[in-house]
């Protein structure tokens, strides 16, 4: 790979779950990171952090989204050269909107982009080694290939199938300004079993959020209805759960965004989204930035950088 190769990578937030599609079920966010990567010469890897995460994440080759584009790079039987990254990110940390997943893919994605022209890298390829480096793949499906992606594992790896959402769904997403949520930590207030029944009812309502999704918007409220997470996380963000309980109580399908503390809720049409904004800033204590967003529909996305050699 020769020194002043160059890519700009452009990769979505997502939010996991959706409320019964526990670890399975995800969907690409228009709120966006952005990383380029310069090879050079010299051995090293130099980050610089601009917005989120500045003067807080590792800039070295530990930064997740250079280690996860060394492990690509490594992963193909590449010879790591020396790199520059550049990362301006808006997706918040810790708060349930893959920020993790994003910087993974945005590292996995900026390696094929680098190796355009010498290695072949499949799709299937992609969420392989991003959901090797984050352990599930929700996360990953839709930052790699946006709208809405059902995700599973088989023998053989990670599969996924992206979905596109009805045109009368409207997203809102409220993000605490402060608290934040480990996954590792939501992940280990879970039990390791749940009662037959619980299980039955996530499966039917997991079924019926895909039809209420690209179909039905009027069943989002009984199709976003879990059991198997949400209640067992709920001590860990009482201020999510008692502001999602407020929502539900008044009609809106909010649900914990990821592994929380964000909320998402999916409306039925616009005018809903107005009103579940008015009620966050009534209701909830402390500072809720509320975005209307939609699904974005590109996933993650790279290019080679103009000027520079490829």
């Amino acid at each position: 790979m020769p020194a002043g190769t160059g890519v700009s990578v452009v990769v979505p937030a997502t939010t996991a779950n959706l409320g019964p599609g526990f670890d399975t079920l995800g969907m690409a966010l228009t709120i966006y990171d952005e990383v380029t990567v310069v090879t050079r010469e010299t051995p090293g890897v130099s980050v610089e952090v601009r917005g989120v995460g500045a003067g807080e994440v590792a800039t070295d080759e530990t930064n997740l989204v250079a280690a996860s584009l060394i492990y690509a790079l490594e992963t193909w039987g590449v010879e790591v050269p020396g790199l520059d990254l550049v990362a301006t990110n808006h997706i918040p940390h810790g708060r349930g909107v893959g920020s993790s997943g994003a910087a993974i893919v945005a590292g996995v994605v900026a390696a094929k982009g680098l190796v355009e022209g010498i290695i072949d890298v499949s799709d299937d390829e992609l969420l392989r080694i991003a959901t090797e480096r984050e352990g599930h793949p929700d996360n990953i499906a839709p930052s790699l290939f946006g709208g809405l992606t059902i995700a599973w594992m088989t023998p053989d790896g990670p599969r996924s199938k992206k979905l596109s959402v009805h045109r009368g769904v409207s997203l809102l997403v409220a993000i605490p300004g402060e608290s934040q949520m480990s996954t590792k930590l939501a992940r280990s207030l879970q039990p390791e079993t749940v009662p037959h029944e619980d299980a039955i009812f996530n499966l039917s309502r997991a079924a019926l959020l895909i039809a209420a999704l690209l179909d039905s918007p009027e069943l989002l409220m009984e199709a976003t209805e879990d059991r198997l997470h949400q209640n067992y996380r709920a001590s860990a963000m009482p201020e999510t759960s008692a502001l999602i309980g407020a929502l539900r109580e008044k009609g809106f399908a909010a649900v914990v965004s990821g592994a929380g503390p964000s909320i998402l809720v999916l409306c039925s049409d616009p005018t809903q989204r107005v009103d579940a904004e008015a009620l966050i800033a009534e209701q909830g204590s402390g500072e809720w930035q509320c975005h209307a967003l939609t699904v974005d529909q590109r996933g993650a996305t790279v290019e080679a950088l103009p000027g520079f050699a490829h």
